[in-house]
């Protein structure tokens, strides 16, 4: 099972020659080229979010109950439909409130969400939750409670759970810590590997295609699961880059019983 964890960078007009529109099809061909099964964007507003869906062949949009809200960037899940079926899907606010819309605490410069959904594999018939969220750029204390949030809501979780996206800090941190106390069951899927904390790990570049700012993009994985490969993919086309992160993608298996 393939998992890719992408921040698509949000529509915005100061962007110019990086804009949504001269990246658009560039990201639809870096997701058409590796083909994942479950797909976590993170930034996407929802005329994004749309294209995704018009455009994006054999995938499912994972938007339950959603208030459309042109100001909002949505962490959002894509499912293959080939491989996947969606049986539940949810999604909630990272604050106090996670009920209210926009809400947020602490010193949470934006309103922060999960994006949820339980799926079924075609194949074996197996269940696991997939969760895409993005955690606050800037307030460090807001960052802790929404790992907190997101800890607590794995923890109670029966199946198996897939949990990615762009947490904003690095591995070794207060957040990346909570999300792996053993309550979660999650694992580093980098650090599975053996892979190193260094500049070519790194999945920020601000459109330079050189890494900064240190792995911030995770993808986490319950222990049922075996990790097989892991790949930054720093595809680009002409010099131009899909985002200004590059995405993050992991081959999943489940492990064998004892």
């Amino acid at each position: 099972m393939r998992i890719m964890t992408f921040n698509i960078r949000f529509e915005n007009d100061r962007d110019g020659q990086n804009g949504w529109v001269h990246r658009k099809d560039l990201v639809i061909k870096v997701i058409e080229r590796y083909k994942p099964d479950i797909i976590g964007t993170q930034e996407g507003k929802w005329n994004q979010l749309l294209f995704f869906r018009d455009n994006l062949s054999g995938y499912s949009l994972n938007a339950p109950d959603r208030t459309i809200d042109s100001t909002c960037q949505y962490p959002t899940l894509f499912v293959r439909d080939k491989k996947l079926r969606i049986l539940h899907g949810e999604e909630f606010w990272l604050s106090k409130t996670p009920r209210i819309h926009r809400s947020k605490n602490w010193d949470s410069a934006f309103p922060r969400m999960i994006n949820c959904a339980m799926v079924t594999i075609r194949e074996s018939g197996e269940k696991i939750w997939a969760a895409v969220t993005h955690l606050d750029h800037k307030g460090a204390e807001a960052r802790y409670e929404q790992a907190k949030i997101i800890a607590a809501w794995v923890a109670e979780r029966k199946e198996p759970v897939i949990l990615m996206g762009d947490f904003n800090d690095i591995p070794g941190s207060n957040v990346h810590q909570r999300l792996l106390k053993p309550e979660t069951d999650l694992l580093d899927t980098w650090q599975v590997l053996g892979r190193k904390e260094r500049q070519d790990g790194f999945t920020h570049h601000g459109f330079t295609g050189i890494p900064q700012k240190g792995r911030i993009d995770w993808i986490l994985a319950s222990s049922r699961f075996a990790v097989r490969d892991a790949v930054i993919i720093q595809d680009h086309f002409n010099g131009r880059y899909p985002s200004d992160h590059f995405p993050y993608m992991v081959d999943l298996a489940f492990k064998p019983p004892d």
